[in-house]
């Protein structure tokens, strides 16, 4: 693993103090699309020979809520954990309430995640439509690298460079700066998960279009899944007149399906990397820290 010496650099073209205020918003509902990419995500699983006995979600509130009650569905022995930089949210949102019992001990009980801390290790960190909103994404990889066991493995999903060529082709024509920073490329990332000490990343992408009864419509969509993190976006809040001029051009200008509603394409991207057993450097003197130590020999009575 490539350990950085000087700290990462904001992605190229992303804000990082808007991405910031962005990720540290409270949030109630999960997107649709976040779902439906974490759904489509869930049935991945089945790819696995061994279900892991442990996860981590990571941001289970935007990744989505219900993504997560299907997830404990088909781990339901599994020991989960969540993550988010708002978790009194986030352990609210994913705690279940148990079914009623003999027991009235029991009764009013409830059955929550546990809460990850720096020393929490688990075989699989499931990471829905989080990374193409971070602002020092490798740094974010390598935290992850940390809180996975030895032979575990990352799920994450994110949103590619394709997404939103429409509205950016509609930008471009009337000359206004970008709708949303430049998304990394699935080769880019799979680069990233190999310097953050993952092996075997495998990646794919699909196209989904979405269509919208209007403007106002889409625009409310786009709100609920993110903002525009381009640091060339306009400086200043937009007025009535502006909105309405937007809301008008992408009616006149954006593509249309059969049935007359306008269209949207997101890029997702999908991609799942194992982390392996530490190799160590020979050299005159190594130190090696003790979960690693373990992990080796582990290894190498197999």
């Amino acid at each position: 693993m490539n350990t950085p010496t000087t700290p990462e650099k904001p992605v190229p073209g992303l804000d990082p103090v808007a991405a910031q205020r962005w990720l540290q918003r409270a949030g109630s509902t999960s997107p649709w699309l976040h779902e439906e990419v974490g759904s489509r995500m869930a049935d991945r699983l089945t790819w696995f020979r061994e279900k892991p006995t442990s996860w981590l979600h990571w941001e289970p509130v935007q990744g989505g809520l219900a993504v997560h009650r299907k997830l404990r569905g088909m781990l339901p022995e599994a020991s989960f954990h969540v993550v988010a930089r708002r978790m009194p949210e986030a352990l609210a949102a994913t705690r279940e309430t148990q079914a009623r019992s003999w027991n009235p001990l029991q009764w009013g009980r409830a059955a929550g995640p546990g809460t990850a801390t720096a020393e929490t290790r688990v075989r699989m960190l499931w990471a829905n439509m989080a990374l193409h909103m971070e602002p020092r994404p490798q740094t974010l990889l390598a935290s992850w690298h940390r809180q996975i066991e030895t032979d575990g493995f990352l799920m994450f999903s994110c949103l590619g460079p394709d997404s939103l060529k429409e509205l950016r082709s509609l930008y471009a024509q009337h000359g206004w700066p970008l709708p949303a920073h430049a998304f990394t490329d699935m080769h880019d990332w799979g680069d990233m998960l190999v310097h953050a000490g993952f092996a075997e990343p495998v990646m794919d992408m699909e196209r989904i279009t979405l269509s919208y009864s209007s403007a106002a419509a889409m625009l409310a969509e786009l709100r609920g899944l993110g903002r525009n993190l381009s640091d060339q976006r306009l400086g200043a809040t937009r007025s009535r007149h502006w909105h309405a001029g937007l809301c008008a051009a992408m009616e006149s200008g954006l593509p249309r399906a059969p049935d007359g509603r306008l269209v949207l394409t997101f890029e997702i991207i999908y991609g799942h990397a194992f982390k392996p057993v530490p190799r160590v450097p020979l050299a005159s003197s190594t130190s090696l820290a003790v979960d690693d130590m373990r992990a080796m020999l582990r290894a190498g009575r197999r």
